[in-house]
């Protein structure tokens, strides 16, 4: 990288490679080859006993070996020369283990060898030089030769001697090119923390988390689609003694509720991982430091990311929970991958004793690091208390397939040794774990394959997490992205409790702070997170359209989020009451729909997701329409403008009858199939006994539907149905696919069945037209 990237404009601190000849010369100089071989006649591989005294034998000789004076020679020279270059006598330096096959494009897993931080003089690089030979036998080390079938003794590695950055003053941390769980390609996944980087790499912290999105970063936008913030409890520093250089030290509460790096830093080192994935033309896993003394940034260490570029794209594979099976939580924290595993659990808190772990077990423990491979690839599932999405236990437990839930708080405490439970990866961003062996299924769909359709199929998504990995399913955008599970799942505070935060009760108070760190502004925290999942979405699915309901809540749903009890009235039946456009002009209510427009205006003209369409939910009436687009236009969202258009869901048979009055206010109609259905034939949706009485398929609502369509198409505007019953009736998608929607959104799981089958439908529509 140093040679070829720093030109344009990636940083890379100066250093210099002892190389795999340096290595097998220092192995023949003292006879090593010999030894070794006769050492690793007695491995059993899946003996761990054996594995543990073959390595134990083997490292003890490699440290019985003597460096030759030339070796010497050319090491130290090299290490002066160096430290001239920095100005001084014994400049600082991290020694780097670079396994040949450790970080080949088919097989990387972190962390097989060792690396040494802070270290300086000769005599002491010469003793990490060493280290990092005796750590090519670890245990794990073999384990992971064993598994991907390289013979211990022909391969070599090579050492990187690298100067230091002073991240121990500043911040440091871990960068994929991808994103990790789906392998979806556009995005930057950044993990950051303070201190050096080995405790965001081991799992020691629970880091700062970013994801950027590349496709519009290349045009000049700033698309931080997230920004998690993370506990960062200690830093790893220097230390002034040359046998222990490092030690952690605790955080200040300022540092751990606010992030470690800036927006800009996040956004420099998301053009240098574009930078170097198109160097070595595949996603990339990356390391980066921040010095505390210069405050420059730097890569110091990238090698090939290998699970999600082995994926086979034309297969998809999906893990269910079943529905109605009874869950007990136990503990949740980051998924890793989107499988299921079940088993025994194994509370193991010292890797000393992992030779007690089983295979088929489910390893739970504090944290993982290298040395823990040999147990991992046994385990059913992985729980950590502790660690983020680039962590050890994530990258190994991602290159083994196996369902891993890192940063479960107290997981270990949670949950009891000796108890059968269900680890669950498939339910998006949070990993769950849940008592006893919870039913599951694994759907496997060949989607390479699939007939092409004229009518649009789009998706419904709610959460944002999911977003990624829906995108491979074959799909022309998404038709209805709900706020609503945004606001629930990762904002969970009223909006006007946050307009009013100065006026509230100190409990109220310290409940939304909990919620808020980082945040002195409290809309801006509404602001930001709705931006960030709506960006989520829009990122996923880019360029195609993504059509963004405003939030639609019934009071009920508004009372049952922080704070809302205080604005919300109780309201007999909320399904008819104060909700959507009625809303967004109410005095009550209007400020909090404004940072609702300020979201989508983020989305648009910061993320650069000009694909995001905003769509207005149960406008009653014209007058209704009017006043909410006038505020979207006094908010920046003025329709036309950058290609805004703004649509509005045909739910209300009101928006039927003035159908062509609406469409001068609106660019096109969704149509609600539930709302639509419940306002036409009387019936509250939320009342089960009146649930056998009609659907989408009765008469009158099919003629409303067939009255938008025919409107819609006479007006050239959009029209399309993000309703339920596309998705539960394929004779009501037949329907409308025989009156030419233009599109139909569906819930992902019933896509591809609905795809097939609206092919067939326009199939025999064009022998029937070819025949008259």
């Amino acid at each position: 990288m140093y040679t070829q990237l720093t030109s344009k404009g990636v940083n890379v601190p100066y250093g210099f490679a002892i190389t795999a000849s340096f290595y097998w010369k220092f192995i023949k100089a003292n006879a090593l080859d010999k030894n070794l071989s006769e050492i690793f006649k007695n491995l059993d591989p899946k003996n761990l006993q054996s594995v543990r005294a073959v390595g134990k034998a083997a490292r003890e000789k490699i440290a019985t070996g003597i460096f030759p004076e030339e070796l010497k020679k050319e090491l130290f020279s090299a290490y002066e020369k160096l430290s001239q270059k920095y100005n001084v006598e014994n400049t600082d330096v991290a020694v780097r283990t670079s396994g040949v096959a450790e970080d080949n494009p088919d097989a990387s897993f972190a962390g097989q060898f060792e690396t040494y931080l802070n270290i300086t003089g000769t005599e002491n690089i010469l003793k990490a030089v060493k280290d990092c030979f005796v750590s090519f036998f670890t245990d794990r080390a073999i384990v992971y030769r064993e598994q991907v079938k390289i013979d211990h003794l022909s391969v070599a590695l090579s050492v990187g001697v690298q100067k230091m950055v002073r991240s121990d003053l500043g911040t440091s941390g871990v960068m994929f090119s991808c994103e990790t769980e789906s392998g979806f390609g556009e995005i930057v996944l950044i993990n950051a923390s303070y201190g050096l980087g080995e405790n965001v790499v081991k799992g020691r912290v629970d880091p700062d988390q970013f994801y950027v999105f590349e496709t519009t970063l290349k045009k000049g936008f700033k698309p931080i689609l997230e920004k998690r913030l993370g506990s960062k409890l200690v830093k790893l520093t220097y230390t002034n003694n040359p046998k222990k250089p490092t030690r952690d030290i605790i955080t200040t509460k300022k540092e751990r509720d606010n992030f470690c790096i800036s927006d800009e830093d996040v956004l420099s080192l998301a053009k240098w991982s574009m930078i170097v994935e198109e160097h070595y033309k595949k996603s990339m896993d990356m390391e980066w430091a921040k010095d505390g003394k210069t405050n420059e940034l730097f890569i110091v260490q990238a090698r090939p990311e290998t699970v999600q570029s082995k994926k086979n794209l034309n297969v998809l594979e999906e893990y269910k929970l079943s529905e109605s099976a009874k869950k007990t939580l136990l503990v949740e924290g980051l998924s890793v991958g989107s499988k299921i595993g079940q088993g025994v659990s194994k509370i193991i808190m010292s890797v000393k004793d992992i030779e007690k772990f089983k295979e088929g077990e489910v390893l739970v423990t504090d944290m993982t690091d290298p040395d823990w491979v040999p147990a991992m690839k046994i385990a059913k599932a992985i729980v950590t208390n502790r660690g983020g999405r680039t962590c050890h236990a994530a990258i190994v437990g991602r290159e083994l397939g196996v369902p891993t839930v890192v940063g479960a708080i107290n997981g270990t405490k949670k949950i009891k040794t000796g108890k059968e439970i269900t680890v669950s990866c498939a339910g998006g961003e949070q990993g769950r774990v849940y008592e006893g062996i919870v039913p599951f299924e694994i759907k496997k769909t060949d989607i390479s394959n699939l007939p092409k359709t004229k009518t649009k199929i789009l998706m419904n998504v709610g959460e944002p997490s999911n977003a990624f990995n829906l995108s491979f399913i074959p799909n022309d955008g998404v038709g209805l992205a709900r706020e609503e599970f945004i606001i629930a799942n990762e904002i969970k505070v009223h909006p006007n409790a946050l307009i009013n935060y100065k006026k509230l009760s100190p409990a109220l108070k310290k409940k939304i702070d909990a919620l808020t760190l980082g945040y002195e502004d409290k809309d801006q925290f509404y602001v930001d997170k709705l931006a960030e999942g709506i960006g989520m979405i829009g990122s996923a699915f880019y360029p195609k359209p993504v059509i963004v309901r405003f939030s639609d809540f019934k009071t009920n749903e508004y009372r049952s989020l922080i704070g809302g009890e205080m604005y919300e009235p109780e309201e007999e039946n909320p399904m008819i009451g104060f909700r959507g456009a009625s809303r967004y002009y109410h005095p009550s209510f209007k400020d909090a729909f404004i940072l609702e427009c300020k979201a989508m205006k983020k989305v648009r003209e910061e993320f650069g997701l000009d694909n995001v369409i905003p769509m207005v939910p149960f406008c009653r009436t014209l007058d209704e329409g009017k006043k909410v687009v006038e505020i979207l236009a006094q908010n920046g969202l003025k329709q036309g403008e950058n290609g805004l258009k703004i649509y509005v869901m045909c739910e209300v048979p009101s928006n039927v009858i003035l159908a062509e009055k609406f469409l001068e206010i609106f660019d096109g109609f969704s149509i609600g199939s539930n709302d639509l259905t419940q306002l036409a034939l009387g019936l509250d949706r939320d009342n089960s006994n009146l649930s056998s009485i009609g659907n989408e398929k009765d008469e009158a609502v099919k003629e409303l539907i067939e009255e938008a369509i025919t409107v819609c198409q006479n007006n050239n505007k959009y029209i399309g149905i993000c309703g339920q019953g596309p998705s539960d009736f394929p004779d009501f998608a037949q329907f409308l696919v025989e009156r030419g929607i233009e599109s139909i959104s569906l819930n992902p799981d019933s896509v591809l069945k609905t795809k097939i089958a609206i092919a067939e439908t326009e199939r025999k529509l064009n022998l029937s037209a070819n025949n008259k």
